[in-house]
C-alpha cells in the first residue's frame, strides 16, 4: 500500500489533532526510540505527557532562559571564542547539551571538557539513531553503535544520577530535583516503567533538545548572514532582540527540525486501511496561501493568518507537539511585548549573543552540509567573532 502524503497545511493540522494516528516516522529507529514519550500512543502518551508537562512549563522556561541559561553560555563561549573563532555547529552543541542534561536529569559531576565531549559523542549517536530512517550509513551499524552509547550512558552517567534521586526521593522533602528523571523514578511503578525505558527516555531527551537546538541556532544565523549580508547591516539588527527572535521564527518555519512527520491510522481513525501517512511540513511551511507569494524566502517580517504560528508546524501540532517549543522559541512578541522582560527563547539568546560578537562566516572556511544524512544540516559552519567576555562583562 502506497503513502498517502500530505502537503497542506490546514489537512495536517487535522491529522495531527486526530489522536486515532499513531506517530511512525521513529520505527526505524526503535533502538533508542522504542517507548519513549514522542512514539507512545493513546492513553500511555497521555499519563507521561502530563507527568513530563508539569516540568516543562512556561513559567519554567522563563527561570531558565533567565538563571541557568547565562552561566551555561559563559561556560562554553568564552573558551571557544578566545581564539577569535569557532565552529557554530560545535558551539550550539556543546551550550545546549549542558542545558538538555540538567532539565533531563543527567548528573556532570566532573563538568569538564572530557565529560561535555563523551556526552556530546552520545548525543550525536542517539540523534543518528533516531533518525535512522534518513540515515545514509549502514542501518545495522548504526544500531550497533547505538546500543554501545546507550550503554555507556547508562553505566557512566544514568546510574549516579539514578542513586541521588533515588535516595532524595526516600529522604522526602520539598527540595528534590526539578527534571525528567526525578518524575520517572517517583512514578516508576505507578506507570510500569522498565529501566530500559527510562535509559530510552535519558537518550531521547539529551538527544532531541540539544541536536535540535544546535541546528536551528546554525539555520538561523546563517539566514541572518544571508540576509543581512554585511557587519553594518548587522550592528543595526543586534540592537532589535524582537526582530533577532522574528528572524530565528522565521528561520524555524524555513528549516523544521522533523521536515517530514508519519502517522499509521489505528483503530476507528476515518483514514484507517488507508497505509501510512506522511506529512510534509517542510512544504507546508512554504505554503503561498498560507504565508504569501515569497513564502520560500526569508522574511522576518512577513504578515500571515492570526490563527499561525511564525514558525509553521516546526513545533508540530495536537498531543505531539513539542514540549520544549517556549524553551527554543520562547513566547510570541505582540504590539505590547516589553523587550526588557521578554521571553525570547534559547534560541534567539544564542543568536543575540553571538550577533553581539561580530560573528560573521569564516571566509577562509566555508560551511559543510552533513554526508551523513539526508536532512539538510551542517556538519561544520566555521565563523570568526570577538573574543565573548560573559553576560557580566
Amino acid at each position: 500500500m502506497s503513502d498517502r502524503i500530505v502537503t497542506d497545511y490546514q489537512e495536517i493540522t487535522r491529522v495531527l489533532a486526530d489522536r486515532g494516528m499513531r506517530q511512525a516516522l521513529y520505527d526505524e529507529g526503535g533502538v533508542v526510540m522504542d517507548d519513549v514519550l514522542l512514539t507512545l500512543h493513546g492513553d500511555e502518551h497521555r499519563k507521561r505527557r502530563l507527568l513530563e508537562f508539569s516540568i516543562l512549563r512556561k513559567e519554567y522556561f522563563a527561570y531558565y532562559e533567565a538563571n541557568v541559561f547565562p552561566p551555561a553560555l559563559d561556560q562554553v563561549l568564552i573558551p571557544l571564542s578566545s581564539g577569535g573563532g569557532m565552529d557554530l555547529t560545535d558551539f550550539g552543541y556543546r551550550v545546549t547539551i549542558n542545558l538538555t542534561a540538567d532539565f533531563a536529569g543527567i548528573d556532570r559531576p566532573l563538568k569538564t571538557a572530557a565529560e561535555t565531549d563523551r556526552l556530546l559523542h552520545l548525543v550525536k549517536t542517539f540523534s543518528e539513531g533516531a533518525t535512522l530512517v534518513h540515515s545514509t550509513r549502514d542501518k545495522e551499524a548504526v544500531r550497533t553503535e547505538v546500543r554501545a552509547a546507550l550503554e555507556d550512558l547508562r553505566v557512566n552517567f544514568l546510574a549516579t544520577s539514578i542513586e541521588r534521586r533515588k535516595a532524595e526521593l526516600a529522604a522526602g522533602g520539598n527540595d528534590l530535583p526539578r527534571d525528567i528523571l526525578t518524575l520517572l523514578l517517583r512514578d516508576q511503578e505507578k506507570l510500569g516503567l522498565t529501566d530500559e525505558v527510562i535509559l530510552r527516555e535519558m537518550a531521547f531527551f539529551l538527544q532531541a533538545g540539544s541536536h535540535s537546538t544546535a541546528n536551528s541556532t546554525v539555520h538561523a544565523l546563517h539566514e541572518i548572514f544571508t540576509h543581512f549580508p554585511n557587519l553594518a547591516a548587522r550592528q543595526d539588527l543586534r540592537r532589535d532582540r524582537i526582530l533577532v527572535q522574528r528572524c530565528v521564527h522565521e528561520s524555524f518555519r524555513l528549516h523544521p527540525a522533523s521536515p517530514v512527520a508519519w502517522r499509521r491510522p489505528e483503530g476507528s481513525c476515518p483514514m484507517s486501511g488507508e497505509g501510512r501517512v506522511v506529512l510534509d511540513f517542510a512544504a507546508a511551511n512554504r505554503q503561498p496561501s498560507i504565508f504569501g507569494d515569497t513564502a520560500d524566502q526569508f522574511d522576518p517580517s512577513r504578515t500571515r493568518p492570526a490563527n499561525v504560528a511564525a514558525w509553521g508546524l516546526t513545533f508540530g501540532f495536537g498531543t505531539h507537539m513539542c514540549l520544549g517549543r517556549d524553551l527554543d522559541g520562547g513566547l510570541a512578541p505582540t504590539a505590547e511585548t516589553d523587550p526588557a522582560t521578554h521571553q525570547y527563547g534559547i534560541v534567539a539568546k544564542l543568536v543575540q549573543t553571538l550577533l553581539s560578537c561580530d560573528v560573521q562566516p569564516d571566509p577562509k572556511h566555508p560551511p559543510v552540509l552533513d554526508a551523513n544524512t539526508s536532512r539538510k544540516n551542517f556538519s561544520s559552519y566555521p565563523v570568526t567573532m570577538t573574543p565573548y567576555k560573559g553576560n557580566n562583562a
